[in-house]
């Protein structure tokens, strides 16, 4: 029996636990097409793609550059205003604009809006690659 979800009434740390399996499933499933393939490779290049800082970087350019509609900013700011508790190993700031990030792609999971997720972890993607280039 699947219950319908109305993401819209969701609470914003729920999207952003379900944002992240979304996330982290499309990268790995992109580095292995892209043909890394050794494990140790394969989870060093993921957290480098899923971590809170890149997660974050993400969401500040989409911020900047105007690039989410005004229901996925609305999300977004759901889920960066959160109350949770931050891991030891990030700052308040990032840990919550990377909440921001997974909330998103949890409520276009949820929407059912899977060709707007698609895009917008593919722009992630490029983003942190030509991020990561230019270091």
């Amino acid at each position: 029996m699947e219950k319908t979800m109305n993401p819209k009434s969701m609470k914003s740390l729920t999207l952003a636990y379900m944002g992240d399996v979304v996330y982290e499933k499309a990268v790995r499933e992109y580095l292995i097409r892209s043909g890394e393939v050794k494990p140790n490779e394969l989870h060093n290049l993921a957290v480098s793609f899923v971590s809170a800082k890149a997660q974050a970087v993400v969401m500040l350019h989409w911020l900047e550059k105007e690039a989410l509609t005004e229901q996925e900013e609305a999300v977004a700011r759901r889920g960066r205003n959160a109350k949770s508790s931050v891991p030891k190993n990030t700052d308040p700031q990032t840990y919550r604009y990377s909440t921001a990030f997974e909330a998103l792609l949890g409520y276009l999971y949820f929407s059912e809006s899977f060709e707007r997720i698609d895009e917008l972890i593919n722009d992630a993607i490029t983003i942190l690659e030509e991020r990561s280039g230019s270091e």
